[in-house]
């Protein structure tokens, strides 16, 4: 009869390739069911948006053919428990990650929006937050203008806003609570207490990520909400010319500074090329070429991927129904793989943190 040791044993010899070491001394091994027909186990993953499941899976299911029986059949439950950055939390959320661009215009809500779309695809507890006070967008992204959030109260007496769903992720916006036809000319302290209201007063429930569609620039929201909330980690959005490259710099700047020190997940370039749907094969780079790229690599931090210019993005986001939502998109599919590199990253930074 196989024993449970056979089977670890076996399972030591499969690297998580990220963290580095075997699956056995990270955990991540669980509920071992053992017949005289099949090996059966869980295998926790730090986030269901993990990349390399399907690598991991083939590699345990090897080892036990390997080292243990080659006959056996074997059962993996792929499963995943997301990990939190230490420290206080806002609600039940693990994880608050910000999207940011240093200028306007480079597509950084279409960005935001999709990649929260894009992890609660794989599975994770998602909801995103539009966080820019004067250009609030989430509400025309999502089809929602004109929608109004519910309240709700708790058993400890307390009032909250509770997020609208839709898409499978909760949304919230200053968009919610405006007239879209007006202004909002508030000075610096109402904008950033009314971004503070949306964090706090909000029952988030228990979310994996909260992606916070930041405004664009370094302003005064930036530093209240890097200051105040237990930030894991920031996406910059850029395109390939040098005058949206210059101001990135001034927001990874921001982020690396040592009052606020936030980790950098990576850059995202959007805009990157434009291919003509009659020729799919051809790539223009309109504005330059890899801009974001280089830019990641002289700060050294991962490039998450390229976005191209393509009318069907803004048009989908126009409708209320952004790209993501469109299974059969193939900017879906790169949407999907920039958030998969995002929840990764994240999980590299946890663990160096957690051995430190």
């Amino acid at each position: 009869m196989i024993t449970k040791e056979q089977v670890l044993n076996a399972l030591s010899y499969v690297e998580e390739p990220d963290l580095k070491k075997d699956l056995v001394t990270l955990n991540m091994v669980q509920n071992i069911e053992i017949t005289e027909e099949q090996v059966a186990f869980d295998v926790i993953l730090t986030t269901p948006a993990c990349p390399l499941k399907d690598h991991i899976e083939h590699a345990c299911r090897n080892a036990i053919k390997h080292f243990v029986d080659k006959d056996i059949a074997v059962a993996i439950n792929m499963t995943a428990r997301v990990t939190g950055k230490e420290g206080a939390r806002v609600d039940s959320i693990k994880n608050i990650i910000l999207v940011s661009s240093g200028k306007g215009g480079v597509g950084k809500s279409t960005v935001a929006a999709n990649i929260a779309l894009a992890l609660a695809e794989t599975g994770a507890k998602t909801g995103l937050l539009d966080a820019d006070i004067y250009g609030p967008s989430l509400p025309i992204m999502f089809g929602l203008e004109g929608a109004k959030p519910a309240s709700v109260t708790l058993e400890n007496g307390e009032t909250k806003i509770v997020p609208i769903e839709k898409f499978g992720i909760k949304l919230l916006s200053i968009g919610f609570f405006t007239d879209p036809n007006q202004p909002i000319p508030w000075r610096g302290p109402m904008a950033t207490s009314a971004i503070k209201q949306l964090f706090n007063d909000t029952n988030w429930g228990d979310l994996d990520y909260l992606i916070v569609d930041m405004p664009p620039g370094t302003g005064d929201i930036h530093i209240t909400v890097s200051q105040n909330f237990p930030i894991s980690g920031a996406v910059i959005v850029t395109t390939p010319q040098q005058v949206a490259l210059a101001d990135a710099v001034k927001g990874i700047g921001m982020f690396l500074m040592e009052s606020i020190n936030i980790p950098l997940l990576g850059i995202v370039e959007n805009m990157a090329y434009f291919t003509p749907a009659e020729l799919p094969e051809n790539k223009y780079y309109i504005f330059g070429k890899d801009g974001g790229k280089r830019l990641a690599e002289e700060y050294k931090t991962p490039f998450l991927g390229e976005i191209p210019l393509l009318k069907g993005i803004s048009d989908a986001g126009d409708n209320g129904y952004p790209i993501v939502t469109d299974a059969e998109s193939p900017v879906a599919q790169a949407f999907l793989t920039i958030a998969q590199r995002v929840a990764q990253e994240l999980s590299i930074i946890q663990a160096k943190n957690n051995e430190a």
